[in-house]
């Protein structure tokens, strides 16, 4: 989804769209994970569990997560997972999130729904 398309987006979609980024954000441990794929320009997941205190389902679990909702890719190498962050959705998280800032800041709080 490009930038254009995330302006496109109704309102209920680009609310659905952030919501579900969000959620994927909603913990600490995938946030870490996304800004270790971010900071290399790949890992394995075996490397991911060396960085992190946490067991390598959870580890697993918490990557299907950020892969579902777009935010990094997979791609299998025999036996491994090669992981990467995918900069174009946090691009459109960037869009969507700052969109629901500037609506914040250009409301009329004087005036009640």
């Amino acid at each position: 989804m490009s930038a254009a398309t995330v302006h496109a987006l109704t309102g209920e979609s680009r609310a659905s769209e952030l919501a579900l980024l969000a959620k994927a954000l909603g913990h600490p441990a995938r946030v870490r994970i996304l800004q270790l794929l971010l900071s290399h320009e790949h890992c394995y997941c075996g490397e991911i569990v060396e960085e992190l205190p946490l067991a390598q389902a959870t580890v697993s679990q918490h990557l299907k997560v950020l892969k579902e909702a777009g935010l990094i890719v997979g791609e299998v190498e025999g036996l491994r997972t090669c992981y990467w962050g995918c900069r174009e959705r946090l691009g459109e998280l960037h869009d969507l999130l700052g969109g629901l800032i500037d609506e914040a800041v250009e409301v009329d709080t004087s005036v009640c729904c």
